[in-house]
């Protein structure tokens, strides 16, 4: 019982990323028939409209795909800045033992595809997209692993989270250093000021949504017109969310007891509305179920859902729309290193990264977790989908003649790592469903 309330949580994790998973792929199969069918003009069209307003002396006009990349990704990253505080502080990256694993596993699925992208690559004008492949979509990732069932066990989806969310502070770290433009400095600072007034207020153990959401959204503008990529600010913002409960346990169960009763005494008449003291007692209720949550929880649980069934499926929609035809100049040279990148630099960097590091006993492997079924990850750690066409997007701003290439290496090498890793995990089960 007590395992099943502990693993509860991170099922229902794993249930929303997988069904997450599903949408983007479906997103991204109609993206890429749309845009090349004889609607093709309009999906170009629907994505370059530009919205916005602009006065005298200030101006945030952009095109609709960039509202989604510079905007609602920044919301995907502050999700993902909620999951890594909190993995950080309470889950599967708080203690050195619980982090080694996946973090021997990250690295080396980070370095191996950079290498070989840097190996590969011959031309230099798409030598700027060596950040591409060293991205992990977890939400297909996930999805694969879902569909497997009890084939593999719940460690392993453990794994495979704990591994993705290093491996997104990585591309967190290398969007910021590598992939954001020229500083303006002003901006950075005000954007900075005011991340550390953030940070003050939730240190001293105050917090407000409405405050926190207002805040953002200037950060958010200062970061964007200071040239540092603003989903950066996103990821940064979810640090300033407190962890810690405002009410204790004690404290909410004497309140609950103490309402609970009140609501008894004041149900004297059996109709279907509340009588208006009744009202009161509810409207007192939600108040301290709000003080007793984790502020960082209850956001993050209330984002989940949207972030994987609507944002990470728009992303898709708008991005993975390539258009091929007879008269389209693709570079076959990027396409092939990044299949290769994605496929064999993943599941060789963390295979042999884990493996070396197990034989200096300087991790601990799981014992329900088989090494092959390690290699059955390392392959679908190769699927970069939502991470690695937002790094395209970045990296090839300056060269967008490459950014269909990149985005065809993309989809090819991450169907096929997710072909190989669910062949090598669907055979080499540990139980039957």
């Amino acid at each position: 019982m007590i395992k099943k309330v502990i693993l509860t949580p991170f099922q229902k994790f794993i249930s929303v990323e997988s069904l997450g998973g599903i949408l983007l792929l479906a997103a991204t199969i109609i993206a890429f028939v749309w845009a090349n069918s004889p609607f093709a003009a309009e999906y170009v069209a629907l994505w370059d409209y530009k919205v916005g307003f602009s006065t005298e002396g200030f101006e945030l006009y952009k095109p609709l795909i960039l509202w989604i990349n510079d905007g609602l990704m920044a919301i995907f990253f502050f999700l993902i800045g909620l999951e890594i505080k909190r993995e950080l502080l309470i889950g599967e990256l708080n203690s050195l033992k619980k982090i080694a694993f996946p973090l021997v596993g990250a690295i080396g699925g980070m370095l191996a595809p950079i290498l070989f992208y840097v190996l590969l690559n011959q031309n230099t004008s798409s030598s700027h997209g060596w950040g591409i492949p060293m991205a992990t979509d977890i939400a297909f990732s996930l999805a694969v692993l879902q569909v497997l069932g009890k084939r593999v066990p719940i460690s392993l989806k453990v794994f495979l989270t704990a591994f993705a969310i290093v491996d997104d502070i990585g591309a967190v770290l290398v969007i910021a250093v590598f992939y954001s433009g020229d500083i303006v400095l002003n901006y950075l600072l005000l954007g900075v000021a005011l991340l550390a007034v953030l940070y003050f207020i939730s240190l001293r153990g105050y917090y407000s949504q409405f405050m926190l959401v207002v805040l953002a959204l200037v950060i958010w503008f200062f970061f964007l017109k200071s040239g540092i990529h603003p989903t950066v600010a996103g990821l940064l913002i979810a640090f300033a969310v407190p962890i810690r409960q405002r009410m204790d346990t004690p404290e909410f169960l004497e309140n609950l007891h103490e309402i609970t009763d009140e609501i008894k005494h004041a149900s004297k008449l059996k109709v279907p509305i509340l009588s208006n003291e009744q009202i009161y007692l509810v409207d007192d209720l939600q108040e301290w179920v709000g003080k007793y949550q984790s502020p960082l929880q209850h956001l993050e649980h209330t984002m989940h859902g949207w972030v994987a069934y609507l944002i990470i499926p728009i992303f898709a929609l708008a991005n993975a729309g390539v258009q091929i035809s007879s008269d389209t100049a693709l570079d076959l040279f990027l396409i092939r290193n990044l299949s290769i990148c994605l496929i064999a630099g993943n599941s060789i960097g963390i295979t042999v990264m884990v493996l070396l590091f197990s034989k200096l006993k300087l991790i601990e492997i799981p014992h329900d977790i088989s090494f092959i079924q390690i290699i059955g990850v390392a392959f679908l750690a190769g699927v970069g989908f939502t991470m690695a066409i937002f790094i395209a997007g970045l990296a090839f701003a300056k060269t967008p003649d490459l950014i269909d290439s990149a985005k065809i290496g993309i989809l090819i090498g991450s169907l096929i790592s997710a072909f190989i890793g669910f062949m090598i995990l669907r055979f080499n089960s540990t139980s039957d469903e």
